[in-house]
C-alpha cells in the first residue's frame, strides 16, 4: 500500500506506509486507506493478535500516524513531499497574488513541520488552504513559508476542527488565519469551499471578504504551558519570561475563528504589534475588513455565537505598535490567571482591546501561586496614546483579583475604559495569595500624561469585599473621570478583611496631579459595611468633584467589620496611616484642596455611623456640599459635614421639600480647626426635627464661626445655644475667635405658643355655663368668613391675613361670671324683628383683643333684649 512518490520511509520518525503513510502527489490520494479498509485492517489485527494483547498498541500507532500527516486531495495541483515528520508543500493553483491549496488531511506531529515552498510561485502574497477529509488538524510542529519574494499570509481552513499543541509554531512573513469555516468568500462572489470541493474549483485573484461558518462547525484549541507574567497596577507588566507560543510578526494579524475556541495554557501573540482576533461562531458569516495590520473581523452578520474559554494562564499578547485585540463570542471566560495584554511601545496609537460577549464575560481564578488574577490590560510605554478597552456583555464578573485596566507609564496619555453591560456588573474580592491585589476596573498614570476615563453603563453594579472601580494619578498628570450609569442599583459594600481596604468607586491622587470628577446616575445607591464612593487626595494634588443623581434613594449605613472606617460619600484630603505614607512616599499632611459634593435624590438616609463629607485634614480648603432631596434621615451617628483641620470650612446647603429628621447623636456641621473659619450652613426644609443629642453646628477654634441660616415651618427639639451641650444644639461658636451668626426663619406656627398653664384646681364646669334663653326665642350663631374655623378638620387654626392686616382668631370676650345667677327668668319677651348691624371700624381693647365697632343705632330702632338684661329687669 505504499504510495508512488518520492517518499523515504523512516520507521523511527514517521508513518510512510500502510495505515497512515505520507503521500507527496495528488495521485497518492488513492493510496490513502478508506474508513472501510481501516476497519477491515483493525478487525484482522484484532482477531489475529487478541490472544497476544497487542491490539491496543497497534490501534494507538495507527491513530498517531493517521493524525501526523499532510496529504493532498488532488483538486488544486498541490504536491506534498514528506520526509519523516516534515512535509514540503509545492505548487497549488496561482491566481494573481493568491495561491490555493487543498488537503485531505493536514496535521503536523511534534517536532515535525509543514513548509510551503514558494519557489515555483514566489510572487504570491496570500495562501488559501483548505482541509476536506473530515479529520481534525492536529498541529504540534512548525508551519512555515520558504522562497517568497513577499511577506506571505496564510489561511488554514478545516471545518472539522483545529488543535494547536504546546509546540505549535508559525514562521510566515504575513498574517495567519486559522478557521473552521466551511468556506472563504471573495469580493467577486467566488467561494473557496472545504465542504463542497467538487472538481477543480473556480478560483479568483480578488481579496477575501468573509468566512462562512455552517451549522455546528468544529472547534479550535490552543494548548501550552501558560505565561510567566509578573505585574501590578503601579509597575509595567514583565513579559520577558514567556514561552513563544503561536505568533506572527509585527504588523500582522493572528486570528482564530471557529466554534468553541479554547485556550488551555496557550499563548497567541503578535510579535512587535499587530492585530489578534479570537471569534467563536456557531453559524453565520464573519466579514474580514482589511487594515494596515491584516484583517479584523466584523460579526454583524453572525446569527449565533459560541463560547470562548481562556484558561490555565493562557495569554493573548498583541504588544508592540499599532496593536489591537478583539474577542467575540457568547460566554467569554478568563480563568486561572489568563490574560489579554497590550504593551504599546510605538509612536503610533494602538487600537485597544475590544471584547463582545452576547451573554457573559468573566475574569476569575488565579495563577498557581495565587498572586495574579485574570486580566484584560493595556500598558502604555510608548510616545502615543494607547487605544481604549471596550467591553460589551449581558453580564460582567471580575473576581479573585481579576482586573480590567488601562495604564500609562510614559509621557503619552492612557486610554479609556468603556463598559456596556445590559444586566449586572460585579467587581468582587481580591487575589487570595496577594490581598493587596483587589479585583478592579482601573486607569492609572505615573507621569505627566493624564490617565484615561472610565465609563460604565449597566443594569446593576455591585462592588464588594474590597473590589474597586478607580482612577489614580501617581504623577503630575490628572486622574481619569469616572461615570457610572446604572438603571436600577449601585451597591458598594464591605472591605478586604485582611488589608481592611474598602470596596470603592473613587478617583484619587497620590502625587501632584489632580484627581478627577465622579458622576453617578442610578435609581438606588446603597453604600454599606464600610464601602466608599468619591474623590480624594492624600498628597499635593486636589480632589475632584462628586455628583450623584439617584431617582429613588441613597442609603449610607454602617462601618466595615473590624474597622473604624464608615460607609461614606466623600470628596476629601485625608491623612493616611504611616505605613501607606512610607510605601508611596506621601507627605505626612496633604496640602491639596477637597472638591465639592452634590447629591440629588428624593430620599437620603445616613445611619449607623455613615458619612457624607467634604473634609480636609490639611491646610487646604474643604469643598462645598449640596444636598437636594425630599427628605433626609440621619440616625445613630449619621453625619453630614464639611470640615477642615486648619483651612476654611466648606459650605453645606440642604434644600428639602419635606423634612429633615436627626436622631441618636447625628450631626450636620461646617467646622474648622486651627486658624480656619467655620463654613456656612444653610438648611431649607418645611419640618426640621432633632432628637437624642443631635446637633447642627458651624464652629471654629481660632477663626470665626460660620453662619447658620435655617428656613422652616416647624423646628422641633433643636435650640440655639452658644456652645455644645448634651441637648439638641444649633451653634456657630468660635472657641477663641468671633462667633458666627444663627438666623432661624420659622414661617409656621409654634404649637407651644398657643398653650397656657392651667391651674392645679380645675374650676367646676357648672359655674362656667349660664342658663340660656328658651329655645323658642329663635337664638342663633352666625360666623362670617373663616375667622377661627380651620380649613379642614385635620389642620390647626392658622393666622389669616385680610387686606394686609393679621387678624386674630375668633374668641368669646365676655365675662362669664356675669351669668352665674341661677334664678329662673321671670319674663318672656316676644321675638322682635331682626336688625342687621354692620361694623364700620375696629379697635384693640385693654386686653389686646380686636373688637368690631358699629355706628350708633337709630333711636327709633329698639334693641333686642338679652338674657342678662332680663335678669336685671
Amino acid at each position: 500500500m505504499r504510495a508512488m512518490s518520492n517518499d523515504k520511509p523512516n520507521s523511527t520518525r514517521g508513518c510512510a506506509n500502510g495505515f497512515g503513510g505520507s503521500q507527496s502527489t495528488a495521485s497518492a490520494k488513492a493510496a490513502t486507506p478508506s474508513p472501510r479498509s481501516v476497519y477491515a485492517f483493525l478487525y484482522t489485527f484484532t482477531i489475529g493478535f487478541l490472544s497476544y494483547g497487542i491490539v491496543l498498541p497497534v490501534i494507538l500507532l495507527w491513530s498517531r500516524c493517521a493524525i501526523a500527516q499532510v496529504t493532498s486531495d488532488g483538486t488544486t495541483n498541490t504536491i506534498v513531499n514528506p520526509n519523516g515528520n516534515n512535509f514540503t508543500i509545492l505548487n497549488g493553483i496561482e491566481k494573481g497574488n493568491n495561491l490555493f491549496h487543498s488537503f485531505k488531511n493536514f496535521s503536523v506531529p511534534t517536532g515535525g513541520s509543514a513548509r510551503f515552498d514558494l519557489i515555483n510561485t514566489p510572487n504570491i502574497t496570500t495562501i488559501f488552504s483548505r482541509v476536506t477529509g473530515g479529520n481534525v488538524s492536529n498541529i504540534d510542529g512548525l508551519i512555515s513559508t520558504l522562497n517568497s519574494s513577499n511577506p506571505v499570509s496564510l489561511f488554514l481552513m478545516n471545518p472539522a476542527g483545529i488543535v494547536f499543541g504546546a509546540n505549535a509554531r508559525l514562521d510566515i512573513g504575513g498574517s495567519f488565519v486559522g478557521t473552521t469555516a466551511n468556506s472563504i468568500k471573495f469580493s467577486d462572489g467566488v467561494e473557496f469551499s472545504a465542504t463542497n470541493p467538487g472538481a477543480t474549483p473556480l478560483l479568483t485573484i480578488s481579496v477575501p471578504i468573509g468566512l462562512q461558518l455552517g451549522q455546528n462547525p468544529g472547534g479550535i484549541t490552543l494548548q501550552g504551558s501558560g505565561h510567566r507574567l509578573i505585574g501590578g497596577i503601579f509597575t509595567p507588566t514583565d513579559r520577558s519570561n514567556n514561552p513563544i507560543g503561536l505568533q506572527v510578526g509585527a504588523g500582522n494579524t493572528l486570528a482564530l475563528i471557529g466554534s468553541e475556541v479554547n485556550l488551555s495554557g496557550g499563548i497567541a501573540a503578535v510579535n512587535g504589534g499587530g492585530h489578534l482576533e479570537i471569534g467563536s461562531v456557531s453559524e453565520g458569516q464573519v466579514r474580514l475588513n482589511a487594515t494596515l495590520t491584516g484583517w479584523v473581523g466584523d460579526y454583524s452578520e453572525v446569527r449565533q455565537f459560541n463560547d470562548i474559554q481562556i484558561a490555565r494562564q493562557s495569554l493573548l499578547d498583541a504588544s508592540g505598535s499599532r496593536d489591537s485585540i478583539q474577542l467575540q463570542g457568547r460566554n467569554i471566560n478568563f480563568t486561572e490567571g489568563s490574560v489579554a495584554l497590550i504593551q504599546n511601545f510605538g509612536a503610533e496609537p494602538s487600537g485597544g482591546i475590544t471584547v463582545n460577549a452576547t451573554q457573559s464575560l468573566s475574569l476569575t481564578g488565579n495563577t498557581p501561586d495565587g498572586k495574579l488574577g485574570s486580566l484584560i490590560r493595556i500598558d502604555n510605554l510608548g510616545t502615543s496614546q494607547t487605544g481604549d478597552i471596550t467591553i460589551s456583555a449581558a453580564q460582567l464578573s471580575v473576581q479573585n483579583g481579576g482586573e480590567i485596566s488601562n495604564l500609562t507609564f510614559a509621557q503619552a496619555p492612557g486610554g479609556n475604559i468603556t463598559v456596556n453591560v445590559a444586566g449586572s456588573t460585579d467587581v468582587d474580592g481580591f487575589a487570595p495569595a496577594n490581598p493587596a491585589n483587589p479585583s478592579r476596573i482601573a486607569t492609572f498614570t505615573s507621569n505627566s500624561a493624564n490617565a484615561g476615563n472610565i465609563t460604565v453603563s449597566t443594569g446593576n453594579m455591585r462592588i464588594l469585599n474590597g473590589g474597586s472601580l478607580l482612577s489614580i494619578t501617581g504623577g503630575s498628570g490628572q486622574a481619569g473621570t469616572l461615570r457610572v450609569n446604572a438603571e436600577d442599583l449601585i451597591e458598594i459594600a464591605g472591605q478586604n478583611p485582611i488589608t481592611l481596604s474598602p470596596s470603592g468607586l473613587t478617583s484619587t491622587t497620590i502625587n501632584s496631579g489632580n484627581a478627577n470628577n465622579v458622576f453617578v446616575n442610578t435609581s438606588r445607591l446603597v453604600i454599606r459595611e464600610g464601602g466608599a464612593l468619591g474623590s480624594g487626595t492624600v498628597a499635593t494634588g486636589s480632589a475632584g468633584s462628586v455628583t450623584i443623581n439617584a431617582s429613588k434613594s441613597v442609603d449610607i449605613q454602617g462601618r466595615g467589620a473590624g474597622s473604624i472606617l464608615p460607609s461614606r460619600i466623600t470628596s476629601t484630603a485625608e491623612i493616611v496611616d504611616p505605613a501607606t505614607q512610607a510605601a508611596f512616599k506621601l507627605p505626612a499632611i496633604p496640602s491639596g484642596n477637597a472638591g465639592s459634593l452634590t447629591i440629588n435624590t428624593p430620599s437620603l438616609q445616613i445611619a449607623d455611623g455613615g458619612l457624607v463629607t467634604v473634609k480636609n485634614d490639611g491646610p487646604g480648603r474643604a469643598g462645598d456640599l449640596l444636598l437636594n432631596a425630599n427628605s433626609i434621615f440621619l440616625d445613630n451617628q449619621g453625619v453630614i459635614t464639611a470640615s477642615t483641620a486648619s483651612g476654611n470650612g466648606g459650605n453645606v446647603r440642604l434644600n428639602l421639600l419635606s423634612s429633615l429628621l436627626m436622631r441618636h447623636n447625628s450631626l450636620i456641621s461646617a467646622t474648622a480647626a486651627g486658624n480656619g473659619n467655620g463654613g456656612n450652613l444653610s438648611i431649607n426644609a418645611p419640618v426640621i426635627v432633632g432628637l437624642e443629642n443631635s446637633d447642627i453646628i458651624a464652629n471654629a477654634v481660632l477663626g470665626q464661626g460660620g453662619n447658620i441660616n435655617i428656613s422652616t415651618q416647624g423646628l422641633f427639639g433643636l435650640k440655639y445655644r452658644d456652645r455644645l451641650t448634651p441637648e439638641n444644639d444649633i451653634t456657630a461658636s468660635s472657641e477663641f475667635g468671633i462667633n458666627g451668626t444663627v438666623d432661624i426663619n420659622n414661617f409656621g406656627i409654634d404649637p407651644n405658643s398657643g398653650l397656657v398653664e392651667l391651674p392645679e384646681n380645675v374650676t367646676d364646669p357648672s359655674h362656667q355655663i349660664a342658663t340660656g334663653c328658651a329655645g323658642s326665642e329663635g337664638s342663633r350663631f352666625v360666623a362670617t368668613g373663616r375667622g377661627g374655623v380651620p380649613q379642614n378638620p385635620l389642620q390647626q387654626v392658622t393666622s389669616n391675613v385680610y387686606d394686609g392686616l393679621r387678624l386674630r382668631t375668633w374668641s368669646d370676650v365676655r365675662d362669664i361670671s356675669t351669668y352665674r345667677e341661677t334664678q329662673k327668668v321671670q319674663a318672656q319677651i316676644p321675638p322682635t324683628p331682626e336688625v342687621l348691624v354692620q361694623a364700620t371700624s375696629w379697635h384693640r381693647n385693654a386686653q389686646g383683643k380686636i373688637e368690631l365697632v358699629a355706628d350708633k343705632s337709630p333711636a327709633q330702632v329698639q334693641q333686642p333684649l338679652t338674657c342678662a338684661a332680663l335678669r336685671k329687669s
